[in-house]
C-alpha cells in the first residue's frame, strides 16, 4: 500500500523518511494511490518520484514534465475554468511563458536587492524577539510567523496594518487539510485600512459549497477577498482610487512601516507596468502573498526544532555563528524542507526510474526524499551543519528554481541569529504540534523556554 505517502494524516505525525528510503531502494518511481480525504474526493493517483537524480531529471525537463498541463498541486483543479485560472500563475507555466513572468519580478530578488533589505530584516527579527524576551517563554511559531509576513508586506507595498491579511490568506491555503487552520481568521477588521475592510467583506461566507462539497481554497472564488485586495492595491498604485486612503499617513502608521509602505507601491507597481492580464496579476499576487509566506513560517520553526533536537550541533553553531550560520541554514533546509513535494504532468510517454509513464500521468517529485538520498548525501539522516557539498533540492531545480531562495535564507539567518545570541539555553517547553498537510512540512506550535 502506498496511500500513506499521499495521506495528510501521515505528515501530522512525522515525515515518513524511513518509507521514502525503502522506496528509493526498491521502487524509486512508484504508483501512489490518492484516496478520498474527508469531504475531498479521491483522485486518479500519480507517480511518486523519490530518488535525487530522478527528481532533478523531472524538474529540469519541462518539455517532458509540464507544470502547465495540470498545475503543480497533486489535486486536479475541479473545473476547466479553475485550471485555466491557475495556469496563469508563473509557478504553473513552462518556458518560454514562465520565463517572461520570471524576468518581470527577478529584479526584486537579486542578491543586491536583498542586501538592501538585510538590515531592515535584521531589525525586524530583533523587534520580534524583544517583544517576548522578558517573558522567558513563547510559542516560536507565532514569533517567527510575523517576519515573512512583514517582509513581504514591505516588498508588495501593503500597509503594515493590513499585513495580518497575508497571514490569514496563507492559513486558508496551506491549512485546508488541517481543521485548526482551514477557517482561521485573525485580522482585526477595525484595525485594517479601508481597502483592507472592503476586501474582507468579499471573503467567502463558507468554505463549503451548497451541495456539501468543500470549496477549493486555491480557487478564485475561495480567495475572492485576496484578489479584491490585490485589485484595490493596484488601483491605488495607479492613482485611480483616492478614496482608499492607501497613500495617506496617520497616527497608526507613525510607529511602524505603514507610512513607508503607503508611499511605495512596491512590486505591485512593477507588475502593473508590465501589462499583465488580470489572471496573471492575481496569480502573481498569490505567489507573493501566500507562497512567499507559507514556506518560511514553516521553515524557520522547523529549523529551530531541528537544532533543539541536535544539541551538539546547536552548541557548535553557538561557538562560531559568524562562520557556521550560512552552511547551517543550508543543512537545515536539507533536513527540514518546508515544501515536501511538487507535481508535474507527463507530456508524452516516457521511461523514468525503470517505469513506463504515459502522457497525461501525474508525476510528483518528493524533495523531502531526494534530500535524504544516500547516493548523494553520506549518512543522510545525520544532521551536520558543516556538511559540504550540500546539493539539496528544497528550492527546486531547473527553470522553476525558487526566485526567493536568497530572501528566504536571509530571513532564516536573521531570526536564528537572534535566538542564538539572545535566548540563553533555549530549550523545548512542551511538545511541538505538526501541521496536517502532505505539501507543507509545518509546525502549528513550538513552545520554547530560555533563561
Amino acid at each position: 500500500m502506498t496511500a500513506e505517502i499521499f495521506h495528510p494524516a501521515t505528515y501530522a505525525q512525522a515525515v515518513p523518511y524511513d518509507r521514502f528510503a525503502e522506496l528509493r531502494r526498491t521502487t524509486p518511481v512508484c504508483w501512489i494511490e490518492e484516496p478520498a480525504v474527508g469531504a475531498w474526493p479521491a483522485g486518479s493517483g500519480y507517480w511518486g518520484v523519490f530518488a535525487h537524480a530522478d527528481v532533478k531529471r523531472v524538474l529540469r525537463d519541462p518539455d517532458t514534465f509540464s507544470s502547465h498541463l495540470g498545475g503543480t498541486q497533486i489535486r486536479d483543479p475541479e473545473t476547466s475554468s479553475d485550471l485555466d485560472f491557475v495556469r496563469a500563475m508563473m509557478l504553473n507555466q513552462d518556458p518560454p511563458a514562465q520565463s517572461r513572468l520570471r524576468r518581470i519580478v527577478a529584479a526584486a530578488f537579486t542578491p543586491r536587492a536583498i542586501r538592501r533589505l538585510e538590515e531592515t530584516i535584521a531589525d525586524r527579527a530583533r523587534t520580534l524577539v524583544d517583544a517576548v524576551l522578558p517573558a522567558g517563554h513563547a510559542d516560536f511559531v507565532e514569533v517567527a510567523a510575523d517576519l515573512p509576513v512583514w517582509t513581504l508586506a514591505r516588498i508588495m507595498g501593503v500597509p503594515d496594518r493590513d499585513r495580518r491579511l497575508l497571514y490569514d490568506w496563507a492559513n486558508r491555503v496551506i491549512g485546508y487539510q488541517d481543521a485548526d487552520y482551514a477557517g482561521l481568521s485573525t485580522a482585526d477588521a477595525a484595525a485594517l485600512s479601508p481597502l483592507g475592510r472592503a476586501a474582507l467583506a468579499e471573503r467567502p461566507a463558507s468554505m463549503t459549497r451548497p451541495d456539501g462539497r468543500p470549496l477549493n481554497p486555491r480557487s478564485r472564488v475561495g480567495l475572492a477577498d485576496m484578489y479584491a485586495y490585490a485589485h484595490g492595491l493596484a488601483a491605488a498604485a495607479t492613482g485611480l482610487a483616492a478614496t482608499t486612503d492607501l497613500a495617506a499617513t496617520d497616527s497608526s502608521a507613525a510607529t511602524d512601516n505603514s507610512a513607508a509602505a503607503d508611499r511605495d507601491t512596491g512590486i505591485v507597481g512593477r507588475l502593473l507596468a508590465e501589462g499583465l492580464t488580470d489572471a496573471e496579476f492575481e496569480n502573481m499576487f498569490f505567489l507573493f502573498a501566500v507562497a512567499g509566506n507559507e514556506t518560511l513560517r514553516n521553515g524557520i520553526p522547523g529549523a529551530l526544532l531541528t537544532l533543539l533536537q541536535h544539541p551538539d550541533q546547536l552548541g557548535t553553531l553557538r561557538r562560531d555563528p559568524e562562520t557556521l550560520l550560512g552552511p547551517a541554514v543550508d543543512e537545515l533546509l536539507r533536513y527540514w524542507p518546508p515544501v515536501m513535494q511538487f507535481r508535474r504532468t507527463a507530456t508524452r510517454d516516457v521511461t523514468l526510474g525503470g517505469r513506463d509513464l504515459r502522457a497525461g500521468d501525474k508525476v510528483v517529485v518528493y524533495h523531502a526524499s531526494a534530500n535524504r538520498d544516500e547516493t548523494v548525501f553520506p549518512d543522510p539522516d545525520r544532521f551536520d551543519i558543516t556538511r559540504s557539498p550540500n546539493d539539496y533540492v528544497s528550492f527546486g531545480f531547473g527553470p522553476h528554481y525558487c526566485l526567493g531562495a536568497h530572501l528566504a535564507k536571509t530571513q532564516m539567518r536573521a531570526m536564528l541569529g537572534q535566538v542564538l545570541t539572545r535566548m540563553p539555553h533555549v530549550r523545548p517547553a512542551g511538545d511541538p504540534v505538526r501541521l496536517t498537510s502532505n505539501f507543507q512540512n509545518g509546525l502549528k506550535h513550538l513552545p520554547i523556554r530560555w533563561d
